[in-house]
């Protein structure tokens, strides 16, 4: 509800893009007007690579993991 209240807050106030991330039925990161470049990653209509919720340690955390090889420094692929 908190995380639909403010999508609607960020309409209002102009803010064209949300960055909000589900990681489970409770929780919701919300990295619109604060966080990292990360929040930037796939921001497209044809992703390369996709997210996954893991737990390390009885945390959770957010993975982005690749859909394609990626070329290192050097071109050679990984």
């Amino acid at each position: 509800m908190v995380a639909d209240n403010r999508e609607k807050r960020y309409a209002q106030q102009g803010i064209g893009s949300s960055y909000l991330f589900r990681v489970d039925h409770d929780t919701i990161i919300d990295a619109t007007k604060v966080g990292n470049l990360a929040r930037f990653i796939n921001h497209c209509c044809t992703p390369n690579c996709y997210a996954k919720v893991i737990t390390i340690e009885s945390q959770k955390k957010i993975v982005i993991y690749s859909k394609q090889a990626i070329a290192n420094c050097r071109g050679t692929l990984n």
